[in-house]
């Protein structure tokens, strides 16, 4: 471990032993290359020497040579280990080839000619592929991008004419596959596939991707094309399992990391507790905002490139101005050397930011997961990392940003008041020293699934046997959608008759609604957009929105025209909704008993009404007032794990009929605090109920649900490993050193109950309960069925 003083520069203070809670070394790591393959053409090898790419990686070579061969292959190995060349050297190799074939023989019409479709998460990253594709200056190479951005005067040309589509699964869902007889060229020609940042594809938004990616299959072999799918991840558990299952088809997995990188010293900080007393007495700490934009003003001051990466939208802007504002009193020319970036930004204001990052004007940005992926700027030297980002795999993503050229470098997780960060914090190991998390996606889901059968009838009828492309629950959901009048059943198959678009009746990023824009009411001007589902919890009326550094207030939410009219202003405050929410059980799918606990997986229904909001200091989290909302109702119809234990269960265990309450309160928001622990979910991509009656069930019992429309596979796996769960629940809440409970360990940031009533002692005590006679589900059903080929 290093000294203290070594951390200095990073910290920007004297390091505080009880706010420094580990240090940790990922050691520096030679690199091990080998020959460049033999099938590989001369033109295309010098071509990458020229841009000093002398040999490759070992995994390199092995995953180019699966995809040359013809098998579909996943390379999951770390950050700036070069997995892009992996996919581009047969990718590039297979088009380069039949070019020149076509220039050998001009006269002759070449339909075995190949092209290639890059999928890429975002926008930024494929603008990034592009680059590097055309920095390899071979006139054989026709690559362009083909997303919402691009020009309408221009998508006829790549239509016809490009080699190469860089594009995103919006764009595949809404413009290629419903007009795929304008891309018959393309797809008959259709070579290789490639899914970047495949890891990113995950609970509802991955269970589209993988319907959207049978549907591909499908037209392309319309078109006689079988290409080969060739993804490149982040280092994932089960890589091969995982794409496998996102591709419906089996692959061979490379994961043996062959790169050089230097040494990356890791601190966890836990900020420090502040005087103020929050909600109920409990004591606060330093935001990790305000905390991680002390450390990159420190930073940036001293010239050092860095990256502070938070999960929200909201956290970016807030870092972004406050750093901005500390460094007013350094050095007047440096503010304007720092930025946020995030979704929601228009094209323009993306791509000049991506520019000024890559040339080193932009010394510190504040970013959400947008800048996580694989965009090659070299040169960082430091990442902050506010807040738990989700998954083992998002934060060695993020760390991984910074020594991209080779140097070594540091980073910091500035842990934030929640109970996973504070878990985290204090147990290194649950993050150093074990594997990091499988991607947990349900394609069965029927709300995804129903759509997509639509989308997939609309692009050419589906006969007999095609639905087995999509899974054993297809065909159910064919006679489902026949009888709604979605289908038409005819004895060649199943036939879309409507005159509607099928691909428009879903969206693949959110619950359904749409987007909604963010429009300034004095000037006209949009600013920026979100999706529907966010509306009632970050755009209702006197909620804080910050773009840009800038701060307006939301005048209206106008739902039935998909706006929200904001007005500048400068409040020192943030706010956060708060809702109401009642659970009521459809049916049971699987149980365990746990002695006297019963443990169920199943569909419920949720109804949620968001009443309220609070405004809360900036620097320190304090409740500075709270105002009612009179907002409708919605039903959330989803997949839910649920405990029950019995009042006697309770007394024998040593509680009174008055805490049971508290305790079931308590325990259910310190568990959806751990849940990412064992799934890769979100604290906000889950809900809680819990009651010391319910009605369904007749006893005390906690309910944590998937906040997706037909669940995202997060409960499911919270079922399948219960046991392990809410053991890590347990330890959080013991090992936390307030009294009586605070928001690192059983208060929640968006209770609709104002964190009332809370019982930590009692919360102790009935997760005990529940442990007794505790196992984890046998065959883990939540991330390990098997693909559909």
């Amino acid at each position: 471990m290093p000294s203290h003083d070594s951390l200095i520069p990073l910290l920007g203070r004297t390091p505080d032993p009880e706010q420094l809670q580990h240090v940790r070394v990922i050691p520096a790591r030679e690199a091990r290359h080998a020959p460049w393959p033999d099938w590989a053409h001369p033109d295309v090898v010098a071509a990458y020497q020229r841009l000093g790419v002398r040999t490759p990686y070992e995994h390199q070579v092995r995953a180019a040579g699966h995809a040359h061969r013809g098998e579909h292959v996943v390379i999951a190995t770390g950050t700036a280990s070069g997995k892009s060349l992996a996919y581009q050297l047969p990718a590039v190799d297979a088009v380069h080839r039949s070019e020149l074939r076509v220039r050998e023989e001009p006269g002759k019409l070449h339909d075995d000619g190949a092209t290639v479709l890059y999928l890429a998460p975002t926008k930024a990253l494929a603008a990034d592929q592009l680059a590097a594709l055309k920095s390899l200056h071979l006139d054989t190479l026709r690559a362009e991008s083909y997303d919402g951005d691009t020009e309408s005067s221009a998508r006829r040309w790549i239509r016809d004419h490009a080699n190469v589509i860089l594009a995103n699964p919006d764009m595949l869902h809404h413009g290629i596959l419903p007009n795929h007889s304008w891309w018959a060229r393309f797809f008959r020609r259709l070579r290789y596939v490639v899914i970047d940042e495949a890891h990113s594809y995950r609970g509802v938004f991955g269970s589209h991707v993988a319907n959207l990616l049978r549907r591909l299959r499908r037209v392309c072999a319309h078109y006689g094309s079988a290409p080969v799918f060739v993804g490149a991840s982040a280092t994932a558990a089960e890589p091969a399992e995982s794409f496998s299952r996102l591709i419906g088809a089996p692959v061979a997995a490379v994961t043996d990391d062959a790169s050089p990188r230097g040494s990356t010293t890791v601190a966890f900080w836990e900020p420090r507790l502040t005087d103020l007393v929050g909600e109920n007495g409990a004591p606060t700490r330093r935001t990790a905002i305000a905390e991680s934009s002390d450390m990159l003003a420190n930073l940036v001051s001293s010239h050092v490139r860095t990256i502070a990466f938070i999960k929200s939208r909201r956290g970016a802007e807030r870092i972004s101005s406050i750093t901005q504002r500390l460094l007013e009193d350094v050095d007047p020319s440096l503010p304007g050397r720092v930025a946020a970036y995030r979704s929601g930004y228009l094209p323009e204001e993306r791509r000049a930011l991506e520019a000024d990052l890559r040339s080193g004007r932009l010394l510190g940005v504040s970013s959400t997961s947008a800048l996580e992926l694989g965009i090659d700027i070299s040169g960082l030297d430091a990442v902050l990392v506010a807040g738990w980002p989700g998954t083992r795999a998002s934060f060695f993503q993020q760390i991984g940003r910074a020594g991209r050229a080779g140097q070594d470098a540091v980073a910091a997780f500035v842990a934030s008041d929640d109970p996973l960060d504070t878990y985290l914090v204090h147990h290194p190991e649950a993050v150093f020293d074990v594997g990091v998390e499988a991607a947990v996606f349900d394609p069965s889901n029927p709300y995804v699934l129903g759509p997509h059968l639509c989308a997939a009838a609309a692009e050419q009828p589906l006969r007999p046997g095609d639905e087995e492309l999509f899974g054993p629950t297809a065909r159910a959901m064919l006679d489902t959608l026949v009888e709604r009048g979605y289908l038409r059943k005819r004895p060649a198959g199943w036939f879309w008759t409507h005159a509607q678009s099928a691909a428009s009746m879903v969206s693949i990023r959110d619950d359904g609604g749409g987007i909604v824009k963010i429009i300034d009411a004095e000037t006209g001007a949009v600013l920026g957009s979100m999706d529907s589902p966010q509306t009632h919890y970050q755009a209702h009326r006197g909620a804080v929105y910050v773009h840009q550094g800038a701060n307006y207030i939301v005048e209206e939410l106008d739902e039935e025209d998909h706006v929200v009219l904001v007005q500048r202003a400068n409040p020192d405050y943030y706010t956060t909704a708060r809702d109401v929410t009642q659970v009521e059980v459809l049916s049971v799918e699987r149980s365990m008993d746990w002695g006297e606990i019963a443990v169920h997986f199943g569909e419920v229904k949720v109804t949620t009404q968001v009443v309220s909001f609070q405004r809360k200091s900036v620097s320190s989290n304090e409740v500075l007032g709270e105002e009612p909302l009179d907002l409708e109702a919605r039903d959330l119809f989803t997949k839910a794990v649920w405990f029950v234990v019995g009042n006697q269960t309770l007394v024998k265990a040593g509680l009174i009929e008055a805490q049971f309450p508290g305790a079931l309160h308590a325990a259910e928001h310190a568990s959806i605090g751990m849940l990412p622990l064992v799934a890769s979910s979100d604290r906000w991509d889950i809900g809680g109920v819990s009651t010391a009656l319910h009605a369904d069930t007749g006893h005390p019992t906690i309910f944590v649900y998937d906040g997706h429309p037909g669940g995202a596979g997060f409960a499911e796996r919270a079922f399948a490993k219960a046991r392990t769960w809410l053991a890590a629940t347990q330890e959080a809440i013991r090992s936390c050193e307030c009294e009586s409970g605070c928001p690192s360990c059983v208060q929640s940031p968006k209770c609709g109950n104002k964190n009332n009533p809370l019982d930590k002692a009692a919360a102790i005590v009935l997760l005990q309960a529940l442990l007794r006679d505790a196992t984890d589900f046998p065959g883990d059903p939540g991330g390990t069925r098997p693909p559909q080929d």
